[in-house]
């Protein structure tokens, strides 16, 4: 992604840097239990890039984010608050730090934990 600053020069920003700080923003919402890999997270890793975030997705085009989750939530908390909850806080975090505009947040829920019921 390239940004023009006054001519000066450019500024670049890498997807995994969004990815970074999508996956860091949404793993501290309360009800997120964690993150699964995807079908890319997977050949990824198979590729060697073993530091990006797993269960976070960006598609960078312009200066427009299109970013998906797939995430495990905690068994008891409400879905569609935690999904808000993450679309809301990841793009205020992603906007204000990047200068890019989200249009989108896809919430996809591949599980229920039972970590905490056990616990208890």
């Amino acid at each position: 992604m390239d940004i023009n600053i006054d001519q000066i020069g450019e500024i670049k920003i890498s997807p995994d840097v969004i990815s970074v700080i999508a996956h860091t923003v949404a793993s501290e919402v309360e009800g997120v239990a964690g993150m699964n890999p995807n079908i890319a997270d997977n050949i990824s890793s198979v590729l060697g890039r073993k530091n990006i975030p797993k269960g976070v997705k960006v598609d960078l085009n312009d200066k427009n984010v299109n970013i998906d989750f797939y995430i495990v939530v905690d068994y008891g908390a409400r879905i569609q608050d935690v999904a808000w909850k993450i679309q809301e806080r990841v793009k205020s975090a992603v906007e204000s730090m990047t200068g890019l505009t989200v249009s989108s947040i896809n919430i996809h829920v591949q599980g229920v934990s039972f970590e905490k019921v056990k616990e208890e």
